[in-house]
């Protein structure tokens, strides 16, 4: 199995669920400016050019992160990385894993496109994100983890999506809820692998 990704992109989430799996798979890293990887051209494998992408040992590819993380859990059920299919707290982890695709991970995007002004990201970080923040901040002030006090592979996905911030220089510390969460997942030895694997391909 493969998992292609680029260093400090949305490919963490899927590596870490697949340590927590314990699925071997080889980590195969894309240049996401030429769209290429030591076998070649990634676009044969991704016609969008996104990761992460991950090619099972039969050939099949699936993308997209969120579909990643599910086809891992429902795939792994012994991890327990989503509720079981149909029950209630299933949809609940949909919700989540669907809110972080689209308002936190793509709300995020715009803080790093080359399209949108240094102004117009300034506005829309204190008008838009702030109020994600907020929320999940919120949330998490009563709960460890997404879904209560068990890990999920929702976490994952946020974890990844909040380290984006300081990249772009959104100070997201006066979020205590938010911090702590983030010190409970870097005690995870599948992101401490994960973090670790990401750095050694980028030196």
């Amino acid at each position: 199995m493969k998992l292609y990704f680029s260093p400090g992109s949305c490919g963490l989430a899927a590596q870490i669920a697949l340590r927590e799996a314990g699925v071997p798979f080889d980590l195969v890293k894309v240049d996401f400016a030429t769209k290429r990887t030591v076998d070649g051209d990634y676009l044969q494998v991704n016609p969008k050019g996104f990761i992460p992408a991950l090619e099972w040992d039969d050939g099949a590819i699936v993308t997209e992160g969120a579909v990643i993380l599910q086809w891992i859990a429902d795939h792994h059920p012994d991890a327990r990385l989503l509720p079981p299919v149909g029950t209630v707290d299933r949809y609940r982890a949909m919700e989540w894993l669907n809110y972080v695709a689209t308002d936190l991970h793509k709300g995020m995007a715009v803080m790093f496109s080359t399209l949108v002004d240094g102004d117009s990201k300034v506005r829309f970080a204190e008008g838009n994100l702030a109020l994600r923040f907020a929320y999940v901040d919120d949330h998490l002030a009563t709960n460890d983890y997404v879904l209560g006090d068990r890990f999920s592979a929702v976490d994952t996905y946020l974890y990844n999506v909040l380290r984006w911030p300081p990249r772009v220089n959104i100070d997201i510390s006066a979020y205590a809820a938010i911090q702590s969460f983030m010190r409970r997942m870097e005690q995870r030895p599948s992101v401490v692998a994960s973090v670790a694997a990401e750095l050694s391909t980028n030196r």
